[in-house]
């Protein structure tokens, strides 16, 4: 009996110090995980609202993990910088703050065209023909070419064409603005595109012009017809076009004159 009365308190003792080290080692696991670092995404400077993010606009910063909030960007391999790349911001984010899932959207028409159109530029939607906007990509450059009929010396009208506005950047094609899309997407849009074919001819093209630029193109759409012409990747000069008509292509032979 003085045996057991002895062993009772000496199990219930032990008992209780095996639980008293379990919470103890269970506040330390907590501690040590509170304290485990993580690499974060933070804006570089502020982004103001509706800005699409570039890799320069980003950076990482370790921190400890009881810091990093819910929704946080999180970098675990070089490659995860890229997950941002391309999105809009849906507010303000400032310089310095974690970049969150919550306040970023995906690159697309909900997103609106002005946050692709660069500072003192306007965004104009040109029509074109479905097999231009088939080919044509956002980032492409091209040139604005429009055919009207010209009054001539003699006062007669011909047709001629002049090219109107060189190296102009495409800031979207139909709804597409350049944003990264997966291969189902890709498939949707396709047969979104073949649906809208069978009902119209012609697609659109988003263009960044300056001002003045734009009123060009304005007038050149309701003189005559537009012509888009796309451009070898990373050609951006400038060069010197006449304006074409067929009697600088057939002299003053063009309507069937005499020779010499």
């Amino acid at each position: 009996m003085n045996k057991k009365g002895v062993m009772l308190p000496t199990i219930l003792a032990l008992v209780l110090t095996f639980i008293y080290l379990m919470v103890i080692q269970s506040q330390k696991n907590k501690l040590d995980k509170s304290f485990d670092k993580a690499q974060v995404l933070i804006a570089k400077t502020d982004l103001p609202n509706r800005t699409v993010i570039s890799m320069d606009m980003v950076e990482t910063i370790t921190i400890p993990r009881m810091y990093m909030q819910q929704d946080a960007y999180e970098v675990r391999s070089p490659s995860d910088i890229k997950l941002v790349n391309n999105l809009v911001t849906t507010t303000r984010i400032p310089k310095g703050n974690q970049i969150l899932s919550s306040t970023l959207n995906s690159l697309s028409p909900s997103a609106g065209l002005s946050v692709k159109v660069p500072p003192g530029y306007r965004g104009v939607v040109v029509e074109v023909p479905n097999t231009t906007s088939a080919l044509v990509k956002p980032g492409d450059r091209v040139d604005v070419l429009v055919t009207f009929k010209a009054r001539m010396a003699d006062n007669s009208r011909e047709p001629v064409t002049a090219t109107i506005l060189q190296n102009v950047l495409v800031l979207g094609v139909g709804d597409d603005l350049g944003q990264g899309i997966s291969s189902k997407n890709v498939k949707d849009r396709e047969r979104k595109e073949e649906e809208s074919a069978a009902f119209s001819d012609k697609g659109v093209l988003s263009l960044a012009l300056a001002p003045a630029e734009a009123q060009y193109l304005v007038l050149a759409q309701q003189e005559g017809q537009i012509t888009v012409i796309v451009r070898n990747m990373g050609e951006m000069q400038l060069h010197p076009i006449e304006i074409a008509s067929f009697r600088r292509i057939f002299g003053n032979k063009a309507g069937g004159g005499g020779g010499n």
